[in-house]
């Protein structure tokens, strides 16, 4: 008599029962209250770490990027990240082990727009048992995730971190205050340097100039406080922005929607806001 299939193992929370399964992909659903933060750590394996609700703030000793919902990071093996949450936060992650699709996974952390496919394939993944059947329909899910991430394109939506000590001290408080409406003449004279030296750093190390460093620190901050249910007035204002009308223009011209509409537009009306992005990154 043939003997049965050991059962599949009960689906945990905990990221660490995922790392070692024998399987390429393993998935897991988690909520998260407001405000939630994960301390710094890594994994073994690569993940997907999936906005099925609110926003997710990850960084890095390289930078920080911002997971709106129906977007989705790309997390390399063996990387230290954190992750603070913006609203309640449905995160769907995948654990991925790094030899899956013969090694050939993204080097690099990115987020990337999700599409209505792998949307759907995530949530299947996460219903799957734990040990599906390789050779049948959940092993073709999870074979078909992996060509999902290395085929969408990158968004824009990160905050790239400097090397030199001088410009990560100024970015640490613009990040800690984005509103701070400081000149590059301004810092300078803190930092005992002059604004060309800076201006040329910035460039270098970072690929933004001072002032679109400065925007995108700004837009990253407000998607978070929008998630938060804050008033636009009062994001705009602290933002260091004359008007909420001269705020919702750069949100919109930056994400394609009004920042009033972006958390109510749903799967749809996020997947519409990606062409609105003002730089896709190569995958």
């Amino acid at each position: 008599m043939a003997q049965a299939p050991a059962p599949s193992p009960a689906r945990s929370i905990d990221p660490l029962d995922y790392q070692s399964l024998p399987r390429p992909v393993a998935a897991m659903a988690k909520e998260f209250a407001d405000g939630h933060h994960i301390a710094p750590h890594s994994h073994k394996r690569a993940q997907l770490i999936f906005a099925a609700r609110g926003v997710m703030t990850i960084a890095t000793g390289h930078g920080a990027w911002v997971v709106p919902p129906q977007r989705a990071l790309w997390m390399p093996a063996g990387m230290v990240h954190e992750i603070r949450m913006a609203g309640a936060v449905s995160m769907r992650t995948l654990y991925v082990d790094p030899r899956a699709r013969g090694g050939r996974l993204p080097a690099t952390i990115r987020v990337i727009a999700v599409s209505a496919l792998l949307r759907e394939l995530v949530l299947r993944a996460c219903a799957l048992p734990v040990l599906y059947d390789e050779a049948a329909s959940g092993g073709h899910v999870m074979a078909l995730i992996l060509e999902e991430i290395a085929a969408l394109p990158s968004l824009a939506l990160d905050l790239p971190m400097p090397r030199d000590a001088r410009l990560q001290a100024m970015c640490r408080r613009l990040r800690a205050d984005p509103g701070d409406a400081r000149t590059l003449d301004d810092w300078a004279r803190e930092a005992g340097a002059s604004a060309r030296t800076l201006a040329r750093l910035f460039q270098r190390e970072t690929t933004l100039s001072f002032a679109d460093w400065r925007q995108q620190a700004r837009l990253l901050a407000a998607m978070a406080r929008l998630a938060e249910g804050q008033a636009i007035t009062r994001i705009a204002l602290d933002l260091g922005y004359e008007s909420p009308s001269a705020f919702a223009a750069m949100f919109k011209r930056a994400l394609g929607t009004p920042p009033s509409r972006y958390f109510r537009a749903g799967p749809a009306g996020a997947a519409a806001s990606i062409d609105g992005l003002d730089r896709t990154l190569p995958s």
